[in-house]
């Protein structure tokens, strides 16, 4: 079998007298929904933030990625099929795949391993300590809804199961999230620890901001309220519930304008989708004409929808973090979001948090925030000032420390 291909990055000046090895899974970077955003993101402050680290990204493209970091080393791990790929709703790993990377990730010069998620994890043997991050327990809680045939979520679960068992430490992104592992895994609690995510800095308020041709011919021009969602299209997203609370809202007398712009890949999403059902629920609704799907949109697009939208909803039965929330707070936009997330915390009164079960909730909320912009100015101030907070060097020295006191064990 043919060795993993090693091709040096911009190494950084004391990379050979760094004292610790890190070898990184990257197999996640591509994907564009949260899962890679957070991988980027994080990896990219890290690499400069773990003084005293060599890092070694694994990935799977031959190409360096985009925005590597400098001073990081990257090995290519060739395999027949992309991870993120094949950890769609239908999909898995080949056991060939699986050997080359775990074997890859086996080097004993490493001194410790990090996935940054639980979906491309493998088993490793090795004498290195492992890190393992687990974004939220969504699957766990609704395996049904992200993993509906029975093979793929046996499968699913098996790695998990492997994944949290050899990890010497775990890590996610939220409090809500830790308390959800620590219930459902059985670990304890300083096994897993909390380093947070933010938005990229391109997220925020905008003086002027322009929709692009992009957008207006997609019919959105400016002239019109928006109630936004940003996300993916599975069906623990619980779109059918905003579809419903949207419906009865815009058939209110002064609320003639408002359309649901919807911003997400649908027809290729790798993860289960289903946007079929969506579109045959909204077109029952009589609302097809107040409804605009965008694809998905780059980040310099999204941020002046942000800016232009009344409010965005994320009404998901559960989520880890709830980035797009964030994102959307940063510019601006007032939310209205789950209560079975971490927002509420991240937050606090820069949004108005519903009981996802519960559609009455979600109308009200919306109901509120188009008729009072008073309440809309409210939300604006106190979401800029919440996010605010949040930065990816924070983050990056957080993940730092923790790498370091599991290497020292």
């Amino acid at each position: 079998m043919t060795n993993p291909q090693t091709i040096l990055v911009s190494p950084g000046k004391d990379c050979k007298e760094a004292a610790l090895r890190v070898g990184v899974d990257i197999t996640c970077w591509q994907n564009q929904r949260g899962y890679g955003r957070h991988a980027r993101a994080l990896l990219s402050a890290l690499v400069p933030a773990g003084r005293g680290m060599r890092f070694t990204f694994l990935s799977e493209c031959e190409e360096p990625p985009d925005a590597m970091p400098a001073g990081a080393e990257l090995r290519v791990v060739r395999s027949g099929q992309a991870a993120a790929l094949a950890a769609s709703a239908d999909g898995h790993r080949s056991l060939a795949d699986l050997w080359r990377m775990s074997r890859a990730l086996s080097d004993p010069s490493f001194d410790l391993l990090l996935f940054p998620t639980v979906y491309s994890y493998v088993p490793v043997r090795s004498r290195a300590r492992k890190a393992v991050i687990v974004h939220d327990i969504i699957a766990e809680t609704y395996p049904k809804l992200t993993h509906p045939r029975l093979l793929p979520r046996l499968l699913w679960r098996t790695k998990v199961a492997l994944g949290v068992r050899q990890a010497d430490a775990l890590i996610t992104v939220s409090e809500y999230s830790k308390r959800g592992i620590v219930r459902r895994f059985g670990v304890r609690p300083e096994q897993v620890h909390v380093v947070g995510e933010a938005c990229d800095p391109i997220f925020r308020v905008v003086d002027r901001p322009s929709l692009g041709d992009g957008l207006r011919t997609l019919g959105i021009d400016g002239s019109r309220r928006m109630v936004l969602y940003v996300g993916g299209f599975g069906p623990h997203k619980n779109l059918e519930s905003l579809a419903g609370a949207f419906a009865r809202v815009a058939s209110r007398k002064g609320n003639e304008d408002v359309l649901l712009v919807m911003v997400g890949e649908r027809r290729k999403e790798v993860f289960h989708s289903t946007a079929n059902g969506l579109e045959r629920r909204i077109a029952d609704l009589g609302i097809a004409g107040r409804v605009l799907f965008t694809g998905f949109l780059p980040d310099e697009e999204l941020v002046q929808l942000m800016n232009t939208a009344a409010v965005l909803v994320l009404p998901s039965f559960m989520e880890g973090f709830g980035l797009p929330a964030v994102e959307a707070a940063a510019c601006g936009c007032p939310v209205i979001a789950t209560r079975e997330s971490p927002l509420p915390e991240i937050l606090g009164p820069g949004g108005i948090f519903i009981d996802p079960r519960r559609p009455g909730e979600l109308e009200c909320a919306l109901t509120a925030v188009l008729e009072s912009p008073e309440l809309g100015q409210r939300l604006r101030r106190a979401g800029i000032e919440a996010a605010r907070k949040l930065n990816w060097d924070s983050a990056a020295a957080a993940l730092s420390e923790i790498l370091r006191e599991v290497a020292r064990r």
